[in-house]
Parts: C-alpha cells; structure tokens; sequence
C-alpha cells in the first residue's frame, strides 16, 4: 500500500452540519485503505467510527486547535510522502508546515464561508494568507468565496469544489408519508426547514413572516428541521405571535432521517442573511441542493455565496433574509401554486443530477489528491 491520505478536519460526523457532510463525502469516495481521518471526539463517534470503512482517529476532546499536542499527534499519523488534506483551512492549515516536516508531500486546503469571512479582517486576512502559503491547492465554493479569498491566497493555488449531492439518498417522496404521520401534518402545505437554529440561518425571520403567508395559505405548516441554539427565542416568538398550531419544530434528527424530513415538505426555505459587518456569511448551504434532489423549489437568503445553490426563477427564488415581506411572498406565491412550485422542484432536481453529483466532485477531489 502507499502513502494514505491524512485528513485533519474539526468538522466530522457524528457532529451535524454541512461541512461534516461534505469532508465525510469525500473520505467515503477514496479507496478505504487510503485515507485516514483524524477529528474531535463527538457523543456517539464510536458508533460512527466502527461502521467506516476506514480508520478514524479521535483526539481526545471535542476541538482541535493548531497547538502543539494537536501537530504532534497528527504528524505521527503522517506516511512518508503523504497528501494531507485539512477539512477547513482555518485555523488548522497552521499545522500544515509541522505536517510537511514529517512526511507530507502534499497538502489541501478546504475552505468554506468562514474563511471567506476571515480574508475581510486585516489580522485573520494575514493569517489566512500564512496558511495559504503552507498549501499546494486551495479550494474554494463558489464564485462568491473565490473573490473574497483571491486577495489573500495566491490564485494559481485556487481550485474549485463544492460538495456534492446523493441523488439516491435524496429523492423525492421517501419518507414522505412517515413523517407527516409522525409529526400529525396530515395533507397540510408545509415549509421546511432543514438547518442548524441559529440567526444566521433565518428561522427567526420564517417565524415572523408566517403570519403573513397564513393569511393567503391558512392551513400552512411551518416545519423547522434541526437543533441549536436560537430554540428556545425561537419557540418563545412562535408563543407571542400565537403561531403554536402552525410552527412544528423536530429538534435535532439522526443523518439517515434527514431525506424524509426534507421529502415531508412541499416547499424548501432558509432565508439566511449575512451579519456581524460581513463576518457571519453562508458560504454556500448544501441544504438548498439536497432540497433540489429531494423536488422541492427553494427559498434561499441572499447571503454570500447561498445564490450559488439556486437559479433564480428556475429552482426556487432567492430573496432578502432580512425582510420577512419578501420572505412571505416568495413563499405564500409557491404553496399557492402548486404547479409552479412542482416545476421548479422538478428543475432544480435535474440540474442537481446533471452538476451536483457526487462522481464528477470524487473526481475533482481525486485529481486535487
């Protein structure tokens, strides 16, 4: 066997999220005897682990800073003449110096909308450029990440991918039914939901626009798929708006019950917006494409590159997460047209076959490899 490629990333499964999904994508597509995966320890990692069919290592706590304990135990996982790949860039691609000194031939860099956030700031730009400097390719999204990092990191490093989708996993209609009987939906028009509850990802601005949209659809549910943070402000705006029998929140789902929860939905929405000046930004939001699989139309924010994951007018709409009038009417004009809605479900599946699929991202990953 040859050198294996190490993968160093704070972003892996168990842990939810869309940069986990997309790192565990592309450790999955490489031959198992030929990666190795070190990353945090998370609740339930073991279980996670043992159905791999490659090694992961954990560290011992749940982030992995660039320190020296943390250099020390992955050089010891580093083969002679290795590619090392860092799930996220920053900060761990400060690592990648340490890395090189033991073995690495090679090193990637993955970037998502946090690094596109850090090159705005002149000390975190600075240092963003430092790890670029200690790479061989840098990754970026999209073309809105690409522009924000093109002034730090050198553009002949700069290559694109975006992560992909399982068009076998995300289907229309699986699961469908279940869930509606489970969460007592019945033949109601939903809106859902799928993300991590926290502003920047806009379920705040769902919940105070759906008065609008219950006013042209009354029989409308709002479905707010995941957990975090922002609940309890969220169920507590859902109480003073008098909303109770028309928001239904599930919590955290497993990963495997995702698909069917997208698939009880007849229209998909995360009006994210960009906040904190420009720091806090969506980088791309893989949900608007795991949506599209699924044949839902899309309502997305217009926050950094999330436009990247929508046609406009074809797959679903692209609107101000800031304003919760355009929200409602984005999504009170779908549900009341089903036929519209059903068309750009069906739009945005096939373009998601024809240039989200996870063979041609493998591939562009392998090359990079």
């Amino acid at each position: 066997m040859g050198a294996r490629t190490l993968i160093v990333t704070n972003d892996f499964p168990p842990r939810p999220g869309g940069i986990q999904a997309f790192v565990h994508g592309l450790a999955c597509r490489l031959p198992p005897d030929s990666v190795v995966v070190y990353a945090p320890r998370w609740k339930g990692c073991e279980g996670f682990d043992a159905r791999q069919p490659y090694e992961v290592v954990r560290h011992p706590t749940t982030l992995m800073l660039p320190t020296r304990a943390v250099a020390a135990r992955a050089a010891a996982l580093v083969d002679d003449g290795a590619t090392v790949v860092f799930g996220a860039a920053a900060p761990l691609g400060l690592l990648a110096p340490a890395l090189r000194a033991a073995g690495a031939a090679r090193v990637v860099m993955l970037t998502h909308g946090h690094e596109a956030s850090w090159a705005r700031l002149p000390v975190a730009g600075a240092l963003l450029g430092r790890i670029g400097a200690g790479a061989d390719a840098v990754t970026y999204l999209g073309d809105y990440t690409c522009r924000r990092l093109a002034p730090v990191v050198p553009e002949a490093k700069l290559v694109r991918l975006a992560p992909g989708v399982d068009t076998a996993v995300f289907r229309p209609g699986t699961g469908r039914d279940e869930v509606r009987r489970a969460l007592a939906l019945g033949d109601r028009p939903v809106v859902v939901c799928v993300s991590r509850l926290v502003p920047r990802k806009g379920q705040d601005m769902l919940i105070r626009a759906w008065p609008l949209v219950l006013r042209r659809v009354p029989d409308a549910v709002l479905l707010l798929v995941g957990g975090g943070p922002s609940r309890a402000a969220l169920e507590r705006a859902v109480s003073r708006l008098g909303l109770r029998g028309s928001v239904v929140f599930t919590g955290s789902v497993p990963w495997a019950a995702l698909p069917a929860h997208y698939a009880a939905g007849d229209v998909f929405a995360m009006p994210c917006r960009t906040r904190l000046g420009g720091l806090d930004v969506e980088g791309l939001g893989i949900v608007y494409l795991e949506a599209s699989a699924t044949g839902l139309p899309v309502v997305a924010g217009s926050s950094g590159g999330a436009p990247d994951a929508v046609r406009h007018g074809e797959t679903g709409l692209v609107v101000d997460g800031r304003s919760s009038g355009d929200i409602a009417h984005a999504l009170a004009g779908l549900l009341a047209d089903p036929a519209r809605a059903r068309a750009m479900g069906e739009r945005g599946r096939a373009w998601v076959e024809r240039e989200w699929n996870w063979e041609s991202v493998a591939a562009r990953f392998a090359g990079l490899l």
